[in-house]
């Protein structure tokens, strides 16, 4: 990148998010077993979940996402209220006190399953919102959708507790699960909905710059974290994230939704905290 490029960014307020918790917990030995996956670790090992939070704020992220993907009742049963406000705390414990907290609203059924999308999803989305709001989180991001229908009535019911909301879809592992227009499209409804900034989540980096070329020109600030991608694409989901050749690979996506006007910057499934810490590097105001 020329000197030039690199300048612009200086100019530009990039907001650096934090990386994945479920493949980091596998990834440092906790199981993640279906239907529970991340809320495993807020149950049985915290203080893995609260050094992977750690870690990321060390790396220079600013936003960090709570473990509250599958904290649902559908998935843990009657313990779903504890183990969500369990998820806060234990974010909120382990970063430093400037940092926001983004109360994690994901699909209620397999995110690369738009199929199994519930009809009636409001009711579950509307209660998760509300405890993550009297936990005490700083905004609701309501990610990884790849269900437009279930993802804006989850942006609706977040946008009723009073907090700002993020919306960020998805269009799957493989890129197949909705076309970039029609991710673009989600992201105005969102917006129309009362969503203060959209993103493209859990896509293949390599793929990732289609879906947001339709982010821009919405009227909020929008971003992406994206997936580690297939070995072909360079990268690789992987267990042991953070080579340094994937971490240069990951900058080098990264750096072109920057160019596209991308503010909000983190990673996803197979990155890690050395990706994080990567964009931080390069994009994070430096501290006056």
């Amino acid at each position: 990148m020329g000197d030039l490029a690199r300048g612009a960014y200086s100019k530009c307020v990039h907001v650096i998010l934090d990386g994945p918790v479920g493949s980091e917990l596998g990834a440092r030995g906790v199981p993640t077993p279906l239907p529970w996956w991340s809320a495993w670790g807020v149950r049985h090992a915290p203080e893995v979940l609260a050094s992977i939070h750690a870690d990321y704020a060390s790396a220079g992220a600013t936003v960090h996402t709570t473990a509250t993907f599958r904290t649902r009742r559908r998935q843990v049963g009657d313990a779903w209220a504890e183990l969500a406000g369990r998820a806060v705390e234990i974010a909120r414990g382990a970063v430093p006190a400037s940092h926001r907290i983004a109360g994690s609203i994901a699909p209620l059924e397999d995110c690369y399953r738009p199929d199994l999308s519930p009809a009636d999803a409001r009711p579950e989305h509307r209660e998760l919102a509300q405890l993550l709001a009297r936990s005490g989180v700083d905004l609701l991001l309501c990610e990884t959708f790849p269900h437009v229908e279930e993802g804006l009535v989850a942006v609706e019911e977040a946008v009723a507790t009073g907090l700002p909301v993020w919306a960020a879809f998805t269009a799957g592992p493989d890129a197949d699960l909705l076309a970039p227009s029609q991710l673009g499209a989600a992201a105005r409804a969102a917006v129309g909905r009362g969503a203060q900034a959209v993103l493209v989540n859990c896509v293949p980096a390599a793929r990732t710059g289609a879906y947001v070329a339709e982010l821009a020109g919405l009227g909020v600030p929008f971003g992406a974290y994206a997936n580690a991608g297939a070995p072909d694409e360079g990268m690789g989901w992987r267990v042991e994230a953070g080579r340094p050749d994937d971490t240069a690979q990951y900058l080098a996506w990264a750096e072109r939704w920057a160019d596209q006007g991308a503010t909000l910057l983190g990673g996803c499934c197979g990155t890690g905290p050395a990706h994080v810490a990567a964009l931080a590097r390069r994009f994070a105001r430096p501290s006056r």
